[in-house]
């Protein structure tokens, strides 16, 4: 696979080696100007309202595209949980939901903390073979925030078909680097502020059409109004969209993700994909000669099982990574080079 030439210098400004977008994305260049433009007009009142409708359409348009669906199926928000939220307070009491042992707490409190729902873990392996006919819906993430490993999304969608179960997929760790197509489940939901490079406050829910006719919008304001200038009372219709189940945009945060699934958009996911692997496959490489083991493979998150411990060295020499789960966890992106695997692998080698 291809190694891109990395980003960094005209659209990024790392002063580490970053290998950290599993826990937070770098923000391009172009995302952190775009904040400070409109943090400046918010101070200097040299604007109307404090922020562009416009910004939000495009970034909405933008996701579309980067997941496969129209923009009329995208929902904006500020978190993954809150997504989630609304999902599970439309399901009936009793209703089983399936999920993978370890999964992300953000994709399962939300149903456990009703108390009347019936939560059933399984190993994610074994995921798609122990949905059941009464298996209401299963929600997992496409790649395991805790060690990088990668569903088999095929096998569960098979399975969920089989016994009419409905499916959520949280693509945060994948959505950016891995293709997505979200008009393949029920819902999606993704976090901005991981590999899509977003600000934290973005985040984004796909409903398909037959999914839309059963959720409601337990939290919609004026912001999911069909007229957006309809905002006195109970709005009089709410969006014949996914926008409906909007939450009032976050519009710093937003007027930089315009700028920022842009630039994924120009580069192309498959590009990503592919330099993100040659990546992910160089350090693996190097951490088999190092006599270590890495949970995951054909995933841009590499977790190596009992090294966790040694975080704190590869930080103080530069190196940013992430402690998860009792594993130590990089993530490669766009933004990185060979050079920055290398310097990880000759840190490691020396603790």
């Amino acid at each position: 696979m291809e190694i891109l030439e990395p980003l960094s210098g005209d659209e990024f400004a790392p002063e580490t080696t970053y290998l950290n977008t599993s826990s937070c994305g770098l923000l391009p260049r172009r995302a952190v100007a775009a904040v400070a433009e409109l943090a400046g007009a918010n101070a200097a009142g040299t604007r109307d309202g404090a922020g562009s409708f416009e910004a939000l359409a495009a970034v909405r348009s933008s996701f579309a595209r980067l997941a496969g669906v129209g923009a009329d199926r995208v929902a904006l928000g500020s978190s993954v949980s809150v997504h989630v939220a609304l999902i599970a307070h439309g399901l009936p009491a009793g209703a089983e939901v399936l999920a993978p042992e370890g999964e992300f707490s953000s994709v399962v409190q939300p149903f456990a903390v009703r108390g009347d729902l019936k939560m059933r873990y399984v190993p994610l392996e074994a995921l798609a073979e122990e949905v059941r006919p009464d298996t209401a819906l299963i929600a997992f993430s496409s790649v395991q925030s805790a060690d990088g490993r990668v569903a088999d999304l095929a096998a569960v969608r098979a399975a969920a078909a089989a016994h009419g179960a409905r499916t959520l997929l949280d693509a945060s760790q994948s959505a950016g680097w891995l293709p997505l197509d979200a008009g393949a489940h029920d819902y999606t939901v993704t976090a901005g502020f991981k590999f899509l490079a977003c600000p934290r406050g973005t985040s984004f829910l796909t409903v398909t059409e037959e999914a839309q006719e059963r959720l409601g919008a337990l939290h919609s304001g004026w912001f999911a109004a069909e007229d957006l200038g309809d905002n006195y009372g109970p709005v009089r219709a709410l969006a014949r969209t996914a926008r409906r189940y909007d939450e009032p945009g976050s519009f710093l945060s937003y007027h930089a993700a315009q700028h920022s699934l842009a630039l994924l958009e120009s580069v192309g996911i498959g590009a990503v994909h592919a330099h993100a692997l040659a990546l992910a496959d160089r350090l693996r490489a190097g951490l088999t000669a190092l006599g270590h083991r890495s949970v995951a493979e054909d995933s841009a998150v590499v977790a190596v099982p009992g090294l966790d411990g040694v975080r704190e060295e590869l930080m103080r020499a530069g190196v940013s990574c992430s402690a998860r789960g009792g594993n130590l966890r990089f993530a490669v992106h766009l933004y990185n080079s060979s050079a920055d695997v290398d310097r990880a692998l000759e840190v490691l080698a020396a603790v």
